[in-house]
Parts: structure tokens; C-alpha cells; sequence
């Protein structure tokens, strides 16, 4: 055998290696002792073969690895050499000699010239490419879809608060998901009922059920119809509705008839009208507080619950028209029972101290400073009211003095008397006239607040609301200012006239104007004399309407344990997708992550490869 002429051997420019399996299309004629031979690519030609014309050479895809392993077969010149047609699938032509076979896997037709043979890259990776791209998108569609399974559907609940001096609903809202989450109630609406508390219709029943059906109807258009019927809808009376039911339990159920019978008028899931305990009370507006200042307990960014320390925790001040509630964590154990409250919120228990004073909420308290003055002239027909504005007159019968069990009248008196009510606007007699309603004596070695009731220090921080808002705020006192500033605010305020006032408040209620200084002076003295804050402690009291865009009071208290949205243990760790779509992501991810890192190392092969070995 002789190599062709312009033959280049191995190691030269081409990488070719002469085998007798050659995948360049090799041709011989039978019969005429001619044959092709590819000159510059490496076959050996037989001897006295002429060399052909070279043929252009064409660009190949990747060689089979079982093909170049393939051992080479006998050339037989006898036999007679046939020509088979290309095989199907492989995109280039097949020839069939005796003792030689030949395959090119480049695509007819296509072209490279003879310097290197380049892969068709873009059309084997589309399919990789498009694998990718199907795992990216599971992936993202696990997550992303996870929430959109359904709906976040929004639940409701309404607590009617009925309280001496006005009756007020609540419209409550939170997704259905959380329930036994925290800080995830929201306030949605609040409507103040028309007129005073329920407990004064006592002489009226019904009029106190027609009163809460503006409010009801309020609430229907808030809240969509479908979800009207599983609505929760409660309403708690406090400490005018205990007055009335001691005063005449017969009244008292009457009234609550009417008003149940209002609210089942309504498409809501009606759950009763209850009366309050003081304690009660006092502890709903604790966990109120605490609920939305997320102090009982918080979700971390770990994912995990997590019990804020216990220092953390607040304490809660209300004052309503009938009753005043103290309610914080102690610093030692509370021994007695009667002002004690056990509570065990997210798997932690609380010793809470809290009492209620019946009948120093503020509208008794202005009733029985009145009744004092009175009684200390029984029998005049003008009463001096240092705590009114210089100037101030009006006249009054004995009948609206003493009307309520928290004044009885003498028997002596006359219920339809006209006495004369003169304002001199002296705040030093105020404070010692409002001073006489309280008992500040405690027995033996206690440690009390007022009327004998045992009350351990004071201790943490405190929210106080309702009323002790409503008043200081009027006077701008509600901005943390010092204790001193409070004293010369209301020493000034309780030292002008009634002219001066009503042309500096022309808006303010009259009624309103006329009892702030009583009312402020009330509120200071409660807190100072009564509760035992001091110089020290003054700036613990934060006066506040709403925590979180949510009224302040014992209503949500009251909503979220009648509806069990506060679990007695810790809620499980929130995992926002389940388990098992987690794993299927993670597992999606991963191996796209190992594709990815396979297609960058297949394009650097192919990008650096020179060409390929023709076997």
C-alpha cells in the first residue's frame, strides 16, 4: 500500500488518524481497480489506486463511542462490491464495499471546510434548555401558587359594647388562616348607638333594643352576605347594667330581652348578651392591651413563637361612666383570691392582679361629689360646686342628685326640691371635695389602694384609656407631658370662668365643658392617691384611644376568648408552605441547579475543543 499523494500524516493539521474504518465516504469501483481516496485526510489507498479529486470535507456531529470500537474487517478484492443507500436517522451517507466500510455522520450537504468539524450546538441543547426551563417554572409555580390555592377568605365579629353612658358596636375582621395567631385582628368599623347606656331604658325596654338597629344595619353593609350567618355576634353590659340589676333584677332582664330579641332581627350568629363581672372586665381590656402590643407572645423571623420577656408585658387602666378597673402582673403573688385572675394564654400562665370599683366610674363619681356638696348644707337650697366654673348656674331637683343605688337619697328629702347649683371655680376645694369620696384607710399591715381592697405596687407599664383619655386629651395632657405640667395645666383650667370657657370651646359639649375640671381633678387624684403612681411611676402611664388603628377596651378581650382565638398552649411553628411542597421544590431546584452545572461544563467542552478525532 502507498500513501496518496498531498497525504498528511498524523500529528499534522486535521488530527485525522489513517484506520482502515474511515467515517469520510470512501468509493471503489468493483471491477476497474479504481477506488477513491481522500487526499490529506489519511486513508491508505490500495496499491495502484489513483488518487481522486479531494472532496470537500463536511462538518460531523459527535462520533458514537460504540462505533470506534468496532474492530475492522478483512478487505476481500474478490468479492463483488455493492452500494448500500444511506442509513435512515443519521443525517449522512453510508457506503457498502467489500472489506471496507465507510459512514459519514455529517449532515449532506453541510460545509466546515477542512480545518476543524464544529457540533450543531444551539439544536442539542434546545432540548436541555427546554428541561430547564419546565423545572424552573414547577418550581416557581409551587411557591409562588402555594397562597393561591384559595382564597384568603376574611372572617368577622361584632361586640356590642354596653356601657352606662352609651352603648357602641364593634366591627372586627381577620383572615381565616390565623386564627390562632397574634396582632392579626383588625378594626373595621365603630358606631355609637344613639342615647344613653341600655340600663337607661330600664323604664323603656324596648326602646333600648330599637336603639342598636341603626348600628346593626350598619354593620349588614360591611360585612358580605354570604358570610352574615357564621358572623359571631356578642353583646356585654358592664357596670350600669350590674347597678340596674341589683337595683331591680327584673328591669335588668327585661331589657336584655329587648335587645336580644333587636339583634336576632339580623342574619348574625347571635351568642347572647352577658353582664360582666368587674373582674371580668378589668382582665378582657388586659389581654386587649397586650394582645395588640404583641407582649404575650410574637412570631419571630425564624418562623418560630417566641414569649417576649416578661417585663414587657403592660398593664391596663379603663375608666368607664360606672366602674374603674386596675389590672397588671405583680411583682410578688397575689394572695387574695378576690382580686386574682389565672389566665393561661400561648402556654404560659399569668397571675394577673385586677379589681373593679363599682361606682367610681366617672359619671357616679360627679353624681356622689355632687351629693357630698348637698350633704354638707342638707337642708340649704343653694350648693356651692368648687369644681365648676366661676359663674356657672343651674338649678336642680333632689330626684337627679340621688338617683342611682351608687347615691341613695336621705329619707328626709324631697325628691322634687329645686336646689340652685353655683360654680366658683376654686380647684384647691375641688381636690379636697373629691378627696372626702374615697377610704384610704387599709387594715393591719396590708398594703392597699382604696375602701380596704389589697393591691400590691404598681409595676411596669401601663395603658390607660376610656375616659382617663377622653378627659386629659381635651386639655392636651395625653402627651406624656410631667406630672408638674399636668397640676399647673388643670390648676389654671379650674380657675377660669364660664364665660371665658364657652368662648374658647364654642363646639364643646356644654355638659362636657362644665365637668372638666371636676373630671380632670378626678382622674388625678385616682391615680396619684388611689392607685399609688407617683413623681417615679407617672411616666409609665401611657393615655391612649387605639393600639394599632384598634379601640382600646375590653371588647376584642372579650371576642377573642369567647371565640377561642387565643389558644391556652403555644401555636405551632408556622410553616407557610406544607411540607411537602417544600421538599418538591427543593428537590425541582436541585436538580436544576446539577442540569445547569452540566450545560455550562458541556459548552466549555465544546467551546474549547479544536475539533474531533475522525476514529
Amino acid at each position: 500500500m502507498q500513501r496518496c499523494p498531498g497525504q498528511e500524516g498524523p500529528g499534522r493539521r486535521g488530527h485525522h488518524i489513517s484506520r482502515p474504518w474511515s467515517r469520510r465516504s470512501e468509493k471503489h469501483t468493483p471491477g476497474t481497480g479504481t477506488g477513491t481516496c481522500h487526499p490529506g485526510q489519511g486513508p491508505i489507498c490500495p496499491h495502484g489506486l489513483d488518487p481522486p479529486a479531494p472532496l470537500p470535507p463536511a462538518p460531523c456531529p459527535r462520533p458514537s463511542s460504540s462505533r470506534s470500537s468496532t474492530p475492522p474487517r478483512s478487505a476481500d478484492p474478490a468479492q463483488g462490491r455493492a452500494e448500500r443507500p444511506p442509513r435512515a436517522g443519521l443525517g449522512g451517507t453510508r457506503t457498502w464495499e467489500p472489506g471496507r466500510v465507510s459512514i459519514s455522520l455529517c449532515p449532506a450537504g453541510s460545509a466546515g471546510g477542512a480545518a476543524r468539524c464544529r457540533p450543531n450546538g444551539a439544536s442539542d441543547m434546545r432540548p436541555v434548555l427546554a428541561v430547564l426551563a419546565v423545572l424552573v417554572t414547577a418550581a416557581l409555580l409551587l411557591v409562588l401558587t402555594a397562597k393561591r390555592d384559595r382564597p384568603v377568605r376574611k372572617k368577622f365579629g361584632l361586640v356590642f359594647d354596653a356601657g352606662s353612658t352609651h352603648t357602641a358596636l364593634y366591627v372586627y375582621q381577620w383572615p381565616a388562616d390565623k386564627e390562632n395567631g397574634t396582632g392579626i385582628v383588625s378594626q373595621v368599623e365603630s358606631c355609637t348607638v344613639n342615647g344613653s347606656g341600655i340600663s337607661s331604658y330600664a323604664d323603656n325596654p324596648a326602646e333600648a333594643g330599637a336603639s342598636l338597629k341603626p348600628c346593626l344595619a350598619k354593620a349588614m353593609t360591611i360585612i358580605p352576605v354570604e358570610q352574615q350567618r357564621e358572623t359571631p355576634t356578642y353583646l356585654g353590659a358592664t357596670a350600669g347594667m350590674r347597678l340596674l340589676r341589683e337595683q331591680n333584677s327584673t328591669k335588668a332582664e327585661q331589657v336584655f330581652a329587648e335587645v336580644s330579641k333587636a339583634i336576632r332581627e339580623y342574619p348574625v350568629d347571635f351568642r347572647g348578651a352577658q353582664i360582666l363581672t368587674g373582674n371580668e372586665e378589668g382582665a378582657f381590656g388586659w389581654i386587649t392591651v397586650n394582645y395588640l402590643m404583641e407582649t404575650l407572645i410574637k412570631y419571630s423571623f425564624a418562623g418560630e413563637w417566641t414569649h417576649p420577656p416578661v417585663e414587657n408585658v403592660v398593664g391596663a387602666l379603663d375608666l368607664g361612666g360606672a366602674s374603674t378597673q386596675i389590672t397588671f402582673l405583680p411583682g410578688t403573688t397575689t394572695d387574695d383570691e378576690n382580686t386574682r385572675a389565672l389566665l393561661r394564654l400561648y402556654g404560659t400562665n399569668h397571675s394577673v392582679y385586677t379589681h373593679s370599683y363599682l361606682c367610681y366610674g366617672l359619671k357616679e363619681v360627679l353624681k356622689r361629689l355632687l351629693a357630698s356638696l348637698h350633704q354638707d348644707s342638707l337642708y340649704a337650697q343653694q350648693i356651692s360646686q368648687p369644681c365648676y366654673p366661676k359663674g356657672y348656674q343651674e338649678n336642680i331637683t333632689i330626684a337627679a342628685i340621688y338617683d342611682s343605688p351608687c347615691v341613695p337619697i336621705p329619707s328626709m328629702l324631697s325628691p322634687a326640691q329645686v336646689l340652685t347649683v353655683t360654680g366658683t371655680g376654686n380647684p384647691a376645694t375641688c381636690c379636697a371635695a373629691i378627696l372626702k369620696l374615697f377610704n384610704f384607710t387599709c387594715g393591719a399591715n396590708r398594703t392597699c389602694g382604696f375602701d380596704g381592697v389589697y393591691q400590691p405596687p404598681v409595676r411596669g407599664q401601663f395603658f390607660a384609656f376610656s375616659a382617663f383619655y377622653y378627659n386629659l386629651h381635651f386639655l392636651n395632657l395625653t402627651e406624656e407631658p410631667s406630672l408638674s405640667s399636668v397640676n399647673d395645666t388643670l390648676w389654671k383650667f379650674c380657675s377660669r370662668n364660664w364665660m371665658t370657657l364657652q368662648k374658647e370651646f364654642p363646639t364643646r359639649n356644654k355638659t362636657h365643658l362644665r365637668d372638666s375640671c371636676a373630671a380632670s381633678s378626678y382622674i388625678l387624684t385616682l391615680l396619684l392617691q388611689g392607685y399609688k403612681f407617683d413623681n417615679r411611676t407617672w411616666h409609665n402611664i401611657h393615655f391612649r384611644k387605639q393600639v394599632s388603628n384598634v379601640d382600646v377596651g375590653w371588647t376584642l378581650g372579650y371576642m377573642l376568648n369567647l371565640t377561642n382565638m387565643i389558644p391556652s398552649e403555644t401555636p405551632q411553628k408556622v410553616v407557610l408552605l406544607p411540607k411537602s411542597r417544600w421538599i418538591a421544590a427543593t428537590v425541582i431546584l436541585a436538580i436544576t441547579v446539577i442540569l445547569i452545572f452540566c450545560l455550562i461544563a458541556a459548552i466549555c467542552y465544546w467551546k474549547d475543543s479544536s475539533g474531533y478525532e475522525s476514529l
